[in-house]
């Protein structure tokens, strides 16, 4: 299990993004299996400090492994980023210099068949990251309603058949629920054969996204810790975000750029009504992407994006 959260994306870069400092105070809000962590922990010598959160139990598990030779300087939390600012005064922390969010699935997660989050093999229908909470995939797609769940396939999946495969799901689930990842790839595949699109990936890649956000709230989460983290950070602090899919990344380019510019008043009015005030200045004016030679290693790191903002 340990092993197989060890292939950090974009190592190189988000240590260079966060340009860590000997002492300082680190967030890394998706710590994995440490893989990340272990390097800025060494960066931060003798007495810096980070903290690692994340919402899966094995993830914590093989990040504590993984950074026990750096004792109580590595200070694990099971929670979600979302919360990093609850986290953070429970820890009696006001400030920090830097956040970092991997967001995604882990390779762990996506090998481990029975947490359903790949079709990959036939496995029940979960992709919850926290697997103490309720609601799990097989309830999305056997209990909401056919527009409800078309939403969230074309919202979060960008899924332009949406309504096809909608229809595919609601007929087989009349006659029985779908169980399990693999049932569900084949009614997907089912549901939008003949749509005439040449496929570069299976055509229920789309819609396990969809589903993996919706379980998880994904959006909802990073637009909670964007917004607080920014107010937690040091002047000078680095809030570094590798995302891995459109949705994810727009959100982080448009919230960078809304920091940058401050004032959102229209150019017409004589002087500012908003009171928004700059908080920060974009490091990276276009995402940061792995090396040839990095996604010829990892395949997985081929879809990822870094962007970075320094705190004013």
């Amino acid at each position: 299990m340990e092993s197989a959260f060890h292939t950090p994306v974009l190592l190189r870069e988000v240590l260079h993004s966060l340009a860590c400092k000997p002492g300082g105070i680190y967030v890394d809000g998706t710590v994995g299996g440490g893989g990340h962590a272990f390097d800025i922990l060494r960066d931060i010598r003798p007495d810096g400090v980070l903290v690692g959160i994340d919402k899966d139990d094995a993830a914590i598990c093989a990040s504590r492994k993984r950074l026990e030779c750096f004792g109580d300087r590595a200070l694990l939390v099971k929670g979600s980023f979302a919360d990093i600012k609850s986290i953070l005064g429970g820890l009696n922390i006001k400030k920090v210099d830097g956040i970092i969010l991997d967001l995604g699935v882990s390779s762990y997660q996506l090998t481990t068949a029975d947490r359903g989050f790949s079709f990959s093999a036939d496995a029940p229908l979960d992709m919850r990251m926290d697997q103490e909470k309720p609601g799990t995939a097989c309830d999305l797609i056997n209990k909401l309603p056919e527009g409800e769940l078309e939403k969230i396939i074309r919202e979060y999946g960008e899924e332009f058949r949406a309504r096809r495969i909608v229809r595919g799901i609601a007929v087989r689930r009349s006659k029985r629920p779908i169980m399990t990842t693999g049932e569900l790839a084949v009614v997907v595949a089912d549901a939008v054969r003949g749509s005439r699109v040449k496929e570069r990936i299976h055509p229920a890649t789309k819609t396990f996204q969809a589903l993996r956000i919706a379980v998880n709230d994904e959006l909802s989460s990073l637009r909670r810790a964007l917004d607080d983290g920014i107010d937690l950070l040091t002047s000078g602090g680095r809030f570094s975000v590798i995302s891995f899919h459109s949705l994810e990344d727009r959100m982080v380019k448009n919230t960078f750029r809304t920091w940058e510019k401050g004032c959102v008043c229209p150019p017409e009015f004589p002087h500012c009504v908003c009171n928004r005030e700059k908080k920060a200045m974009v490091i990276t004016r276009k995402p940061v992407k792995p090396s040839q030679d990095e996604i010829n290693f990892n395949p997985r790191s081929r879809s990822a994006r870094l962007r970075t903002a320094e705190r004013i």
